[in-house]
């Protein structure tokens, strides 16, 4: 009766409980071990009349995992969204176990052996579709990066390091977390709030109610009392406006050196494994014959070696650094013009920045949120999707699926004969302690065809938005209506696949530095008119954005973007020395590196504490070691894809339509059928050069 194992059917969240994660993944290990054992046997049977071939090899692969996929993501998703000491210490029980049987499954001597027959057989490969191809030739890859080749104590080394990787990168992940709960400040005096924004004030005195002691009153966004945390919606409002400065000197302090033995509460320290991380990932690099974890992260990617990372980064550190320098020293001008006589620091920065914003283009996001209540968002995001792709959404009853949450919600996705072809989760709010921040999207169900069984794609899509609060719904800032444009954008990948092979469907098998191209492409509508005016709609009255806020908003979009830019660089330069020519016995710490590149490229120097990469998971605990670049890289080919809406012309509705779903057909469709360079060439007819790119961004 364990939900974990059930096989048919959406996962049933709401049965899901930490005390059956351990015998439920164990039980489906235990079933794919027993499968593969069956699976490798199978393959001494091949004799030169039968050789091994998709359907007695590759189709059965694909069915192993199936187990797995179901409760394995399923158990990483809770983490995610709905944390607790008890699912993370059965989280962590059931760890070494997964990565165990990930290593065993990718390092099997007999199947890697028929894989390669197949590559071999050159007249059976060339019957084969490019997308088999293509999983079988990630699968000898996937097998070659995971230890196939090692032997004796080598493997036993190999196996050894990624399992205290895996824990390794869980703590991380978990030690930011506790960190960032367990800072916070409170104000009582309604003066120390003047110039806050009433969404940071209801989101004070919501985590206040949901903290206080017994017998404390209720807060409430007018009166107080206001609990500041460290997770970021709260943060950025408050380094953006609160007047105090030495405040904000004190939570800006608190935030960059969160996980770090520089916080203010310590405990949490992340310095010793970010040590021991980027030292095991050298070792295990040198154990599969690279130089480097950069040359070997780099060989499973879309830039393939150092060299084109280094020469796009080239290219645009040179196109930003300047203006960068420019929009600091405008800034310090501006402040100085307030009556600030000192020099600008990096908690000044945010607070001046705000005002020159406020005062250049005259907006505040108090004005802009009341216009884009969740719901009206989502409408209109739909609406851009039926014109360009032809799809439809609907909103499922309750009763038809079973979430984690009251606040999600389950959506169907229809084609334009009106059947479904995908679904997905909607999780928009905050809960600080229990999700972690930021926006993601991952798959629930991929899509996969195994004879007359098709199983449509589910996706969720999670986001750290403002709850509603009484009578009032969910409001948006601007910068969240482009989060959530990004992240359906990864959805939309996910789900419009036509791909019918699991292992290659959606965003499956796609290089890991082209999976931001779908997202990222989404973001540039959200500044097209018809589309950002025709998704807002003030919450109390109704009306349209007016005319004079979008001149705004399209005004700002360039705004300091020198600066924005440059800090994305230099993460990324960072990221990309420390899985190359770093050194962890000679070369200081990670943080070291930060500030030395910081040095090079910033034109303010963060402060002497700041420990940001103490932090920093995307590369210390998620999917961006070696990789973070991934995001510019990809962002290069997503605007060079907008501009061929705009070459066409976006007031051309029927070119937009054409180009729309050639877009669904090729980007979205092709999943990782194809090399993503090829792919997008199918769609622009031409490789994606930077010029798209630095023209949005003004800097060129």
């Amino acid at each position: 009766m364990n939900p974990l194992l059930e096989t048919t059917g959406l996962p049933r969240f709401d049965l899901m409980r930490p005390e059956m994660v351990v015998p439920g993944v164990r039980a489906a290990l235990r079933r794919m071990e027993a499968d593969l054992v069956a699976l490798e046997a199978s393959l001494a049977d091949f004799i030169p009349e039968n050789p091994p071939h998709w359907d007695n090899l590759c189709a059965p692969l694909a069915r192993i995992t199936r187990p797995y996929a179901r409760s394995w993501s399923a158990v990483c998703h809770l983490v995610s969204v709905m944390n607790s000491d008890a699912l993370r210490a059965a989280h962590q029980e059931i760890m070494p176990e997964v990565v165990a049987f990930g290593l065993r499954f990718a390092q099997s001597k007999p199947i890697y052996a028929a894989l390669q027959k197949m590559a071999r057989d050159g007249a059976y490969w060339e019957s084969l579709p490019r997308v088999k191809q293509r999983i079988i030739e990630d699968r000898l890859r996937d097998a070659e990066l995971a230890g196939v080749g090692l032997e004796g104590p080598p493997k036993e080394r190999f196996l050894a390091i990624e399992n205290e990787l895996s824990q390794l990168s869980t703590d991380f992940s978990n030690r930011v977390l506790d960190a960032t709960k367990a800072w916070s400040k409170t104000f009582t005096d309604p003066a120390a709030t003047e110039g806050w924004p009433g969404v940071l004030k209801q989101m004070a005195a919501q985590s206040h109610n949901a903290n206080k002691q017994a017998g404390e009153p209720e807060a409430t966004a007018e009166a107080g009392p206001w609990r500041l945390t460290l997770d970021g919606p709260p943060y950025m409002a408050f380094i953006q406006h609160h007047t105090v400065r030495a405040d904000r000197q004190e939570v800006q302090a608190a935030f960059v050196t969160r996980a770090s033995e520089n916080s203010p509460t310590p405990g949490f320290d992340n310095g010793p494994s970010m040590k021991k991380i980027l030292e095991l990932r050298q070792e295990k690099a040198e154990l599969l014959g690279y130089p480097c974890y950069a040359d070997l992260s780099l060989a499973a990617k879309m830039a393939e070696s150092q060299g084109p990372v280094r020469a796009m980064y080239d290219e645009l550190i040179d196109a930003a650094k300047e203006p960068a320098r420019r929009e600091l020293a405008e800034l310090q001008a501006f402040a100085a013009g307030k009556g600030f006589g000192d020099t600008l620091a990096p908690w000044d920065v945010p607070f001046y920045a705000e005002r020159l914003r406020e005062e250049k283009y005259a907006y505040t996001d108090d004005q802009v949120r009341p216009y884009f209540p969740l719901p009206r968002v989502m409408d209109g995001l739909f609406a851009l999707c039926t014109k360009l792709h032809g799809v439809s959404f609907e909103k499922e009853k309750e009763g038809t699926f079973h979430a984690w949450h009251p606040d999600v919600s389950y959506y169907a996705v229809k084609n334009e004969s009106g059947q479904a072809i995908a679904h997905f989760y909607l999780d928009p709010y905050a809960r600080p302690g229990l999700k972690r921040g930021g926006a993601w999207v991952n798959g629930c169900l991929g899509r996969y065809r195994d004879g007359d069984e098709l199983q449509l794609p589910v996706t969720h899509i999670v986001c750290n938005g403002t709850p509603p609060s009484g009578s009032t719904p969910s409001l948006m800032s601007f910068d969240e209506v482009v989060t959530m444009f990004h992240e359906f954008g990864h959805a939309l990948q996910n789900m419009l696949t036509t791909v019918d092979e699991a292992d290659a469907a959606g965003l499956n098998c796609i290089e890991w530095d082209a999976v931001e191209i779908a997202s990222q492409f989404m973001e540039n509508w959200c500044y097209h008119k018809p589309v950002l005016l025709g998704m807002s709609s003030h919450f109390e009255t109704g009306e349209q954005l007016p005319e004079d806020l979008f001149v705004k908003i399209s005004k700002a979009k360039t705004f300091r973007a020198g600066s924005a830019f440059i800090r994305q660089l230099q993460m990324g330069c960072t990221d990309l020395e420390l899985h190359s020519r770093y050194n962890p016995q000679t070369d200081g710490t990670a943080n070291d590196v930060a500030r030395r590149m910081a040095g090079e490229m910033l034109p303010m120097m963060p402060i002497a504490q700041d420990r940001y990469f103490n932090a920093f998971t995307h590369i210390f605990a998620g999917g961006y070691a070696a990789g973070y670049y991934s995001y510019k890289w990809s962002e290069v080919l997503s605007a060079d894809a907008f501009a061929a809406f705009e070459e066409a012309g976006l007031g051309n509705d029927a070119e937009v339509k054409r180009l729309g779903r050639r877009y669904r057909d090729t980007l979205l469709a092709m999943g990782g059928g194809e090399h993503p360079g090829k792919v997008y060439e199918l769609f622009r007819g031409k490789p994606a050069s930077t010029a798209a790119l630095l023209r949005h961004y003004g800097l060129k």
